[in-house]
């Protein structure tokens, strides 16, 4: 089982360990958050099995994530597509991540849907995973364990149907670009673990908003806490978006 996952705050890591474990407890974990990452291509064989783990930014996979997964290609390797998101929906974004692995020579045995603390306005799905989101990923890993065991060498298998439009919605990015504080010591770390290297290493007090996926890790990595977003932007943001957010999400299987 080899795990692949883009988590720049590491909910989305944090779940898609929780279901692998629950799968094969020897695996192999692939960042492709690292922008360091080594570029050599990868190819797993019908034996391998995948489980990529990518959060969701307005409803579609991070078009960041989406090409890094591209150096990695099976031959008919099975694959488990999992869509993290901060309790609003996932939209297309599944479908666009299993259309994407499908794409790259994987077959798809299960695809799920999680929940993960919103990135940006925390308050929504706060401390999420949380035991309950424990529970059932883990016995979903167990129902996808039950799959591939059936599965006789060299069958493909029946690639689960899940929601969302091909036509996949259109994601602009959103306004809440962190800025830097007096507490900035120039440490670098931000600009050294930036996934898209919007910050200057030897600038890290700036940020190439144009670049900049509002991922938020430069504020999680941080150990000044030298990073923000407007508070009052967070607010009303928070506040538009309380309708779709304030009812607890739960984790869905497709198999």
């Amino acid at each position: 089982m080899h795990i692949v996952y883009f988590s720049p705050t590491g909910g989305t890591r944090k779940a898609a360990e929780i279901i692998a474990n629950a799968i094969a407890p020897t695996t192999a974990e692939i960042d492709i958050t690292d922008h360091k990452q080594q570029e050599e291509p990868i190819e797993l064989t019908p034996d391998d099995s995948i489980l990529v783990a990518v959060p969701v930014y307005g409803g579609r996979v991070p078009a960041v994530a989406i090409n890094r997964l591209k150096r990695i290609t099976g031959h008919n390797t099975p694959a488990i597509p999992v869509v993290v998101y901060g309790n609003r929906d996932y939209d297309d974004a599944l479908l666009e991540l299993k259309s994407a692995l499908e794409a790259n020579g994987f077959k798809t045995v299960a695809c799920m849907a999680c929940i993960a603390e919103h990135s940006i306005m925390r308050v929504y799905a706060h401390g999420r995973p949380d035991a309950a989101d424990t529970a059932r990923l883990q016995e979903f890993g167990r129902q996808i364990k039950a799959k591939l065991s059936k599965l006789k060498p060299g069958e493909i298998p029946v690639a689960p149907t899940v929601k969302g439009n091909p036509d996949y919605k259109i994601y602009n990015g959103v306004p809440l670009k962190p800025y830097v504080t007096k507490k900035c010591n120039l440490c670098g770390k931000c600009a050294a673990l930036c996934p898209v290297e919007a910050i200057p290493v030897d600038n890290p007090k700036t940020t190439d908003k144009e670049r900049c996926i509002s991922c938020m890790r430069c504020m999680a990595v941080c150990p000044q806490k030298a990073r923000k977003v407007s508070p009052i932007k967070v607010h009303l943001s928070t506040q538009m978006l309380k309708k779709a957010c304030e009812t607890r999400k739960e984790p869905e299987l497709f198999i």
